[in-house]
């Protein structure tokens, strides 16, 4: 506990099984913690073994988890299918489209998108104007999320409340339940508006069994 009970340090465990590999993606998978909180946690993880950090020869430094880092894999699992099952609603600050999309976009499933680029946008009608629409970019197996309008032609277009969204990702609220209550709205051509749940995805604890 007295290497990992510190604040924030296991998000930074979970972002790194997640993938992330720099600090910047590592900022973006946790947002509200202060780059020098951030820092101060990868040396701590660093000493203890847990985080490999290595700097290439153009200077860039990549940190990945160690043997005992990865171990940690199912701690963090059981964490988060705990929290899905038993925290229930979320809070209105809980809530924030940057983790939402940047999580979204590390698990899209590309191979149900098709393999020509396609743009699926998305509207927050309850997220202050600067952080309302997003666009999701998929081609072949690359994936980018703006919070700029990229500039291409958009295949379908999402409307929805950002809480809806999280519940609908979380798997609290399934997709036929939120657009037949018009909670969620899909303009696109019918064919394409049938596939945009499957481009979307869910969150790995989806699944989750939730209590009666």
């Amino acid at each position: 506990m007295e290497v990992l009970d510190e604040r924030w340090t296991l998000l930074v465990v979970r972002e790194l099984l997640l993938g992330s590999r720099h600090f910047n993606d590592l900022r973006r998978g946790v947002p509200r913690m202060s780059p020098t909180l951030l820092s101060k946690r990868l040396r701590s993880l660093e000493r203890a073994g847990i985080v490999r950090r290595t700097a290439a020869p153009g200077g860039r430094v990549t940190y990945a988890l160690t043997e005992s880092g990865e171990e940690l894999r199912g701690i963090v699992e059981a964490l988060g299918a705990w929290g899905v099952r038993w925290v229930g609603e979320m809070g209105d600050a809980d809530l924030d489209p940057h983790l939402l999309m940047w999580d979204v976009r590390r698990t899209i499933p590309v191979d149900r998108w098709p393999r020509e680029r396609t743009v699926l946008a998305l509207t927050y009608t309850d997220v202050e104007p600067r952080a309302r629409h997003w666009w999701v970019v998929v081609s072949g197996a690359d994936v980018d999320v703006c919070d700029v309008d990229p500039g291409f032609e958009v295949a379908a277009h999402l409307t929805t409340s950002l809480r809806t969204m999280t519940r609908v990702w979380r798997g609290d609220l399934g997709w036929a339940d939120a657009v037949s209550r018009d909670l969620v709205v899909v303009d696109a051509p019918r064919e394409v508006a049938r596939e945009v749940p499957s481009w979307v995805g869910a969150s790995p604890f989806a699944g989750v069994p939730r209590p009666a």
